[in-house]
């Protein structure tokens, strides 16, 4: 997984939050979704379960199901109705509290370690302890909205909360808030893996002419030209570039599995595309031989050079949409 450099000056260090290794620790330890505490709420189709092993939070809506896992606030699964799934999980994964690969992983306060010092936990301090549910609400139409909230660290200086609604397409927002007395700057991701029929076989619009640093290229600045494609000449077979200045619309096009995934993302002026290569996924412990080609990572992310700052009591709101689209441009057939 890509890590950012730790030589900018711009963002704030974070220390690790002093109650974090205990929170870690429960995160480990911790069992099954409390089904009376999702009751509490009394919205229909929303239940406590298991997916891929993980205990989750399972939705089932007329328009799609999901499951997401108190483990990182990670959504495993958004599946629209009668379509395949549109998030890649990994089939080998590693003992808890460890990081889940696959689905969504939520990237914060920091990408990697962009800003940060070498003693921290890449990819920041969400992903690998237990959130809780703290709202469910079900529209007329069936879509169903949750917010989650992580463990707040009094020392860090930020409160995070997540909302997911579920529903014709998939919204995901990560709400940052400063609660301390000081200024902060800060990176972060929705690292999104999304299920394709071959890497090799997809390309991705709405990026040509942008520029992008290359992490395998010491994060050199080049420009794309055309779509992307993993083969790529000048970089072929990897891809682990951050666009700055995005556009905040893409189409992953897929033609294996005879669809578009349109992805728009707002308070984002960044993008990240990622995926390891066969050498570099080789060395991974979660990843079974070749899983690399089922999946690519497109990532609606504050990073690189789009870092965001924030004076004490303002907020932030990172948001992608997610939408599946037959190729010919039509909402996919059901």
């Amino acid at each position: 997984m890509h890590v950012a450099p730790a030589t900018s000056s711009v963002e704030t260090r974070f220390a690790v939050p002093r109650d974090f290794a205990a929170q870690v620790a429960n995160a480990a330890q911790a069992g099954a979704v409390d089904a009376d505490e999702l009751s509490d709420f009394d919205v229909p189709g929303v239940r406590a379960g298991l997916f891929a092993g993980y205990p989750a939070v399972l939705i089932e809506t007329p328009h799609a199901q999901a499951a997401i896992a108190l483990h990182g606030g990670h959504l495993l699964s958004y599946v629209p109705s009668g379509q395949q799934d549109v998030l890649w999980m990994s089939p080998r994964q590693a003992q808890l509290p460890a990081a889940i690969r696959g689905g969504v992983p939520v990237i914060w306060p920091y990408f990697g370690r962009q800003g940060q010092a070498g003693d921290v936990p890449s990819h920041g301090f969400a992903r690998t302890v237990q959130w809780r549910v703290t709202s469910v609400v079900r529209d007329e139409d069936g879509t169903v909205s949750l917010t989650l909230a992580p463990p707040q660290h009094a020392d860090l200086g930020l409160a995070l909360r997540m909302h997911v609604r579920i529903g014709p397409a998939l919204e995901q927002t990560l709400e940052t808030t400063n609660t301390g007395e000081t200024a902060i700057a800060f990176t972060q991701a929705l690292h999104s893996y999304f299920r394709v029929s071959d890497v090799a076989a997809v390309r991705v619009e709405g990026l040509d002419g942008l520029e992008f640093l290359d992490k395998n290229d010491d994060y050199a600045r080049h420009t794309q030209t055309g779509d992307w494609v993993l083969d790529d000449a000048r970089d072929p077979g990897r891809s682990d570039y951050i666009y700055a200045e995005a556009g905040g619309r893409y189409r992953l096009d897929d033609p294996g599995l005879g669809r578009r995934i349109e992805l728009t993302t707002m308070g984002s002026r960044s993008v990240v595309v990622w995926n390891p290569g066969e050498a570099a996924a080789e060395r991974s412990q979660d990843m079974d031989q070749g899983a690399w080609r089922g999946f690519l990572c497109i990532e609606a992310a504050n990073a690189g050079p789009d870092v965001v700052r924030l004076a004490p009591g303002e907020s932030h709101a990172l948001t992608q949409r997610v939408r599946v689209l037959a190729r010919d441009g039509g909402l996919a057939a059901r």
